[in-house]
């Protein structure tokens, strides 16, 4: 798959309420936002970054290309599947030139893996599945994930209707599974809590 085929995105449109109300994103790890680990780990795999946020839209343009979270009809705050609605919005499928897969990081997730959207692509494309999400050592991490930027509709119509499951969309979108298992125990480490931040911090020190 070459890497303009694939578009990458870094979820920070959460309210960091178990951070303080902090913006997670710009939390410092190791000198540097989390958004920034994030960035350097997910940009070279990709043709383009975008960013979802709903707030310090110039902090986090210095990394890529910053979109609102969500649509205005649906509200703010409204979760993962917003931001990754805004995402492929912002992709114009109809462009035969246009990305084909879109692949989604947290920005509270600094160490994600440097070969994360090969693995998930290369898992979807041999279950013919439009998507596929990262397990690792029993837990799934519904947020990293690959898809399709045709889903769009799809999605809309799930937001629509009310839902906002991850977890839910993916099942009936007919998501596969993408192991993780051979990556670091810390690879999908979610830095929510100052507790997290300080694990985070020796795991980066190493």
């Amino acid at each position: 798959m070459a890497r303009d085929d694939v578009a990458g995105l870094i979820l920070a449109g959460g309210q960091g309420s178990r951070m303080n109300g902090q913006d997670k994103g710009l939390v410092i790890l190791r000198g540097d936002p989390m958004a920034a680990h994030v960035a350097r780990r997910l940009a070279p795999q990709v043709g383009r970054l975008i960013i979802s946020a709903n707030r310090h839209a110039p902090a986090y343009a210095q990394y890529g290309e910053v979109v609102a979270d969500g649509a205005s009809e649906l509200g703010d705050w409204q979760g993962p599947l917003m931001g990754i609605a805004a995402a492929l919005s912002s992709v114009s499928v109809q462009d035969t030139a246009a990305p084909q897969w879109l692949v989604v990081s947290p920005c509270d997730t600094p160490f994600v893996p440097a070969d994360l959207a090969q693995r998930l692509i290369g898992t979807a494309l041999a279950a013919d599945a439009p998507m596929a999400y990262a397990v690792a050592h029993g837990q799934r991490h519904s947020a990293c994930m690959a898809l399709r930027t045709a889903l769009l509709p799809e999605l809309l119509t799930y937001l629509r209707g009310g839902d906002r499951k991850v977890g839910l969309w993916q099942a009936r979108a007919g998501a596969v599974e993408a192991n993780f298992d051979d990556a670091p125990p810390h690879a999908f480490m979610n830095v929510n809590t100052p507790e997290d931040l300080a694990l985070a911090e020796r795991y980066a020190s190493q």
